[in-house]
């Protein structure tokens, strides 16, 4: 990526942050002012799924050609979406802090995301537990597809099943709400859709960056042996 690329990008997400925290927002019933938490937590959440899926995709790949380049990339799909979600985990304890009293208060959401946090951790301890590489990929491969099965449950399905503090599960008015009506004004909506842009555009300069690097290391050490 061009470095005019990657300037834009921070420019992008630093405009988004100052506007999305000074820019007066429609009120929001039950929320107010911390719904501009949407503007960061939303996009990390989305980006953490994405990374997900990715390294899911990545590890179909490598079990199909044997390719380590792909490996390699679908590690660091893991790595992104895990950090993403601990990122999620930190902006929407902040947000419970000041909403519900505590940073933690094992609602449905904050349980899921916890529990998927514990099975990607799992598969880091299994790629740093296996010393031969062929073997570490094609077992971090059939990993990352059945840890990604897990995704759409504890993402979408479990925190619909059970009720419970966040907005959208029993919450007055909530952001968005189970028949699809928005409680964002335009100028909100403007914000949150360039959140979502500019994160994703961090998400995918990230990826190229950490996949060269792990690229470039392998390639050394091969060349060494």
């Amino acid at each position: 990526m061009k470095n005019w690329m990657k300037i834009g990008i921070g420019v992008w997400i630093a405009a988004v942050v100052a506007i999305g925290l000074a820019m007066p927002i429609g009120y929001i019933p039950g929320l107010g002012a911390k719904a501009r938490i949407i503007f960061f937590h939303v996009p990390m959440s989305w980006l953490a799924v994405l990374a997900f899926f990715m390294s899911m995709w990545y590890g179909i790949a490598y079990l199909r050609k044997k390719d380590m380049t792909l490996d390699i990339k679908s590690a660091t799909a893991a790595e992104l979406g895990f950090i993403f979600s601990i990122l999620a985990t930190i902006t929407g304890s902040i947000w419970a802090k000041f909403n519900w009293g505590s940073f933690w208060n094992w609602d449905p959401r904050e349980t899921s995301i916890f529990v998927l946090l514990l099975i990607y951790g799992a598969y880091f301890s299994l790629r740093s537990a296996l010393e031969i590489e062929e073997r570490r990929a094609t077992l971090s491969a059939v990993y990352s597809i059945v840890a990604f099965v897990t995704v759409p449950f504890f993402v979408f399905i479990m925190p619909r099943m059970m009720t419970g503090l966040h907005p959208g599960e029993g919450s007055p008015a909530p952001i968005v709400n189970a028949s699809g009506k928005m409680y964002m004004d335009a100028n909100m909506r403007y914000v949150f859709y360039a959140s979502l842009l500019g994160f994703s555009f961090l998400y995918v300069w990230l990826f190229q960056l950490r996949s060269k690097i792990g690229i470039l290391s392998y390639n050394n050490h091969t060349e060494i042996e």
